[in-house]
């Protein structure tokens, strides 16, 4: 969700809500401005309010990288947003061209990306697995077409396509 906050849009990464003892109840909020993009830890007070602030959720395709900012843009009217680095966190690990994300929109303005549970990724680099290494569950690092390294079984070889989870980043089958 997002919320109003010291007169700045914030959106809610995490709550915990939490009565030690004998105080009173209290909600721990870790908030990212939408202005600043830095994340701060807030407590509340149980009886606060606070304002919320609505939220649309969209699906975008992943179009390229430019410089350090990424491009998305929308299947249905091709119009392009440009997300910074920041906003796009670890999920730049698992981003092919084409490849579809849900995106947080708050105020006009992109707040945060979520991929799908798993993408199918190009091995571009896999050496070759060592003769005699056939003990139970053997893996060997493979570098992926974006860059990031998964460990996978010993016989993937460069050039196969396959299923990597986005929330562990392991390896989880061929494509």
């Amino acid at each position: 969700m997002a919320i109003s906050y010291n007169g700045d849009i914030s959106v809610v990464l995490d709550t915990q809500h939490r009565t030690p003892g004998n105080l009173r109840a209290f909600v721990q909020a870790t908030l990212r401005s939408i202005r600043t993009g830095k994340a701060s830890d807030v407590r509340f007070s149980s009886t606060e309010k606070i304002e919320v602030i609505p939220m649309m959720t969209k699906r975008m395709e992943f179009s390229y990288k430019d410089g350090e900012d990424y491009v998305f843009s929308d299947p249905e009217n091709y119009e392009t947003v440009t997300i910074t680095d920041e906003i796009v966190g670890d999920s730049k690990n698992f981003l092919v061209e084409n490849g579809s994300v849900q995106m947080t929109i708050v105020d006009d303005k992109p707040v945060m990306i979520e991929m799908p549970s798993s993408v199918i990724l190009t091995v571009t680099d896999a050496p070759e697995g060592i003769r005699g290494d056939s003990a139970n569950n053997v893996q060997k690092p493979a570098t992926m077409e974006t860059g990031i390294t998964v460990q996978v079984p010993l016989f993937i070889k460069t050039g196969e396509r396959l299923k990597i989870d986005t929330r562990t980043g392991k390896y989880m089958e061929r494509a």
